[in-house]
């Protein structure tokens, strides 16, 4: 395969009709600028150019492979300016996973003003609560929600999302309400299996960190899931705010245990580490990290709910569990 250095040599030289001149242009010495022309003709097995002391001028074969070869030059040029340009103004297609019950209940909106504001950006949307590999299953960036283990990727935080531990009126007038966590080994639990933890939920009572075992009943790696089992009055579920605000406003769920304060998990927009990230991905990024420093991102109204436990009192909790994508 030719050498398009050789190639781009060779027609500098018919256009400024010196081997010095050609040789300034390419950044290269003028013996380096002779070699190409002498690799290029001996490959061909033709003359090209017609060598004087004063000038340099191409032979009739050599004026009609000019004229090709610029043709392919000027080609190539187009082809990659074309994608210069495309990498500066954000375009093309970007493939980013989100937590299904996430992305429907709060992130919509957003991903609505996203696409509007970048119209060129071929936006892939995957709802996934699963554990994503993002270099095999090509992603170019996911939003996870909890601790992450893979410190191989770039993870950028948006925002805390609180939790509670949550069940039905229905549950609770059926089976008693649990006043501690060690209450939860005698009740029915509804496990969120992406959960970090082989079975256990994260409570916190002022300095005092407690890893409770519990015994599920119902398991699923789907938060909508876990909720719905809850309204039916299957038993305990431990659930993010964004999920149950608006059952916990109107009475459906009921918080339990609030003074065990549950830990916040954190939400992030997490990458692969890249020294060039598209500039699909740059606007991605910049747009989600803005709308939360910002706080115009679409936010759950923290919830009022209805407290069968013991009177709460709040303990920000500093670790949790992953769950990712979820």
């Amino acid at each position: 395969m030719m050498d398009t250095a050789i190639l781009q040599t060779f027609a500098y030289i018919i256009e400024e009709g010196s081997f010095a001149a050609a040789a300034r242009r390419m950044g290269i010495s003028k013996s380096m600028c002779s070699k190409h022309i002498n690799d290029l003709e001996a490959s061909l097995g033709a003359r090209l150019l017609t060598r004087t002391t004063r000038s340099v001028k191409p032979t009739p074969l050599g004026v009609e492979y000019h004229a090709k070869v610029q043709r392919i030059l000027d080609l190539l040029h187009d082809a990659n300016e074309q994608v210069k340009t495309q990498t500066a103004k954000a375009a093309g297609p970007l493939k980013i996973g989100f937590p299904a019950s996430n992305a429907v209940s709060t992130l919509y909106p957003d991903l609505l003003k996203f696409m509007e504001t970048f119209p060129e950006i071929q936006l892939e949307a995957v709802l996934d609560d699963n554990c994503t590999d993002l270099v095999s299953e090509s992603y170019d960036a996911v939003i996870r929600i909890g601790e992450l283990d893979d410190t191989s990727m770039i993870v950028r935080k948006l925002d805390s999302i609180p939790t509670y531990v949550v069940a039905s009126p229905e549950y609770l007038e059926r089976h008693g309400t649990p006043l501690r966590p060690s209450d939860l080994a005698q009740h029915r639990a509804l496990h969120y299996t992406n959960m970090r933890g082989s079975g256990t939920w994260a409570f916190r009572l002022g300095r005092e960190v407690m890893h409770q075992k519990i015994h599920p009943t119902f398991a699923s790696n789907n938060g909508d899931v876990i909720r719905a089992a809850a309204l039916a009055g299957q038993g305990v579920a431990y659930q993010p705010e964004f999920l149950v605000k608006d059952d916990l406003a109107s009475g459906r769920l009921v918080q339990i245990l609030a003074e065990y304060r549950m830990p916040d998990l954190p939400l992030s927009v997490v990458y692969p580490s890249r020294r060039n990230p598209s500039a699909a991905l740059r606007a991605f990024i910049d747009f989600t990290l803005g709308l939360y420093r910002s706080g115009r991102a679409a936010q759950p109204a923290k919830p009022a709910p209805r407290n069968l436990g013991l009177p709460g009192r709040a303990a920000k909790a500093d670790a949790y569990g992953a769950v990712a994508l979820g």
